[in-house]
């Protein structure tokens, strides 16, 4: 190769594979709300675990307690909103569970996605495995939730996350609700 060969050129196109993938937002929090449970007045409930409250839902769920302010909702039909956050393999995903009046999942959603690879747990087959499980109710990775290849980490995380949501709403905020 000639000594004045000029490399410069090569740059842009090593810089455009390099580039690490942007986070998606896939729903704000109100859009979420509305697509999840469509025409229900929503009113924001205050919950913040007390470190016994904490200790008894990780027991419960067997997944630790990370945030113990939680961000839930109360609709107007006695459902519930929460939106979460876990840890997929380096960056946190943001999801939204609904529950029924009864506690039991009615809906999964993928908020804001942030890791480069993974996303495929926003398939709706995959997240509607969750429809219908309440606290208490097998929620392992493989056995009852299928794993996405490729996704595996943030399929266990999301898993873990729902399971914690449940024993977490069924021991300390629908009691006080």
């Amino acid at each position: 190769m000639p000594r004045d060969f000029d490399f410069r050129w090569l740059l842009p196109t090593t810089a455009l594979v390099a580039a690490p993938a942007m986070a998606t937002t896939y729903f704000t929090v109100e859009q979420a709300q509305q697509a999840m449970l469509p025409g229900q007045a929503l009113t924001p409930v205050q919950v913040v675990l007390t470190p016994a409250q904490a200790q008894a839902s990780e027991q419960a769920s067997g997944v630790r307690v990370r945030e113990k302010a939680l961000k839930v909702w109360r609709a107007a039909n006695g459902g519930w909103f929460y939106v979460d956050q876990v840890l997929g393999k380096h960056e946190f995903i943001t999801y939204a569970l609904t529950l029924d009046a009864q506690g039991a999942v009615s809906g999964l959603e993928i908020l804001d996605y942030r890791e480069t690879y993974g996303g495929a747990v926003r398939n709706p087959k995959w997240r509607a495995q969750f429809t219908g499980k309440r606290n208490g109710a097998p929620l392992k990775l493989d056995a009852d939730i299928a794993n996405l290849s490729g996704a595996t980490l943030s399929s266990a995380h999301i898993t873990d996350g729902v399971r914690r949501l449940l024993a977490t709403h069924a021991l300390v905020v629908a009691p006080a609700h």
